[in-house]
């Protein structure tokens, strides 16, 4: 896997006598937000077509994601932050990945221009994959039915994405935020392929939760996220090992936070995280983000959310 970031290093690496693009790539574009089984279905497609043209594959993503550049604080919540789905393509076993800075330069692009300047003289794209309902180029000019007029002069075929539903809706990213928002991780994890998941560094917090005898570790989340409130999680540690415990995702609001967060309070662990990536895995809801009036109150309710996770998870064995 490569990762290939922004346009000017994918223009360096085109022109290069020995470029690994040189003799074309198969390709799809899109945001990819969550990796879900939808999007593994077209990765599959891509790399059948990769491996029978023996060209290399090619995902292109956004950052930030076109709706995030257009509705900023508005937009949807993510589902996967940056590394978390770089990481979920490279399982996939894509040959490179495309990351173009979604900024006011790219969006003034032509629609011919994405084609001209990306696809046919960057890439050299020989197969490509996507929606039939995909929309690109400055105010959305562009559409399928222009790829496929484009590719026939210019020497590549388009091919639609395949639809994967369940309970005979289409699989999208929007619709496991919905699912995440009421609280319906079964249905989440059946559209992800695997329960939901977030990843982060830890940091330094502000060491409430030690002095309420609930000590957490915190992830600093980039942005807001698809859930919000307390949940029982296993956690998966950095050397592979795995622990159980209690999660509170959101604003904080009883000690009025301004940023999103992530505090996990680990059952049985003394350690220490400090820098450490995790993986959180949410499992259980137990109940909504809210404001307590008091320190005191908030303990209570933390030391109860505990038993109540202990209890689900004694359930579960």
């Amino acid at each position: 896997m490569r990762l290939i970031r922004g346009l000017t290093n994918l223009k360096r690496l085109a022109t290069q006598p020995d470029s690994p693009l040189r003799p074309g790539c198969v390709a799809t574009i899109g945001n990819f937000d969550g990796v879900h089984i939808g999007h593994q279905t077209i990765i599959q497609q891509v790399r059948e077509h990769a491996s029978a043209m023996q060209l290399p594959s090619l995902v292109m993503i956004f950052e930030p994601q076109p709706q995030e550049f257009f509705q900023g604080r508005k937009a949807a919540p993510r589902l996967t932050a940056f590394r978390q789905k770089f990481e979920a393509l490279t399982a996939l076993g894509v040959d490179f990945v495309l990351c173009v800075r979604f900024n006011e330069h790219f969006r003034q692009y032509s629609a011919m221009d994405f084609v001209d300047d990306l696809l046919i003289d960057a890439l050299n794209v020989r197969h490509l994959v996507v929606g039939d309902d995909f929309r690109f180029g400055c105010d959305r000019a562009g559409d399928f039915a222009l790829l496929e007029s484009v590719g026939r002069d210019a020497g590549f075929d388009v091919e639609n994405t395949r639809t994967v539903t369940i309970a005979g809706e289409r699989v999208s990213s929007t619709r496991i935020r919905k699912a995440l928002a009421r609280d319906d991780l079964d249905l989440a994890a059946r559209m992800l392929g695997a329960p939901y998941a977030i990843q982060g560094r830890v940091v330094y917090g502000r060491q409430l939760g030690r002095q309420i005898g609930a000590p957490t570790v915190n992830l600093v989340l980039p942005h807001m996220p698809p859930l919000r409130g307390v949940y029982v999680v296993t956690v998966e540690l950095p050397e592979g090992e795995r622990r159980d415990g209690v999660a509170n995702i959101g604003l904080r609001p009883t000690v009025d936070g301004k940023q999103p967060s992530l505090e996990v309070h680990l059952f049985d662990f003394a350690g220490t995280l400090y820098g450490q990536r995790l993986r959180v895995i949410f499992q259980q809801p137990l109940r909504d983000e809210v404001r307590f009036d008091s320190i005191d109150a908030l303990k209570a309710q933390i030391e109860q959310d505990m038993r109540h996770a202990r209890s689900w998870l004694a359930d579960q064995h």
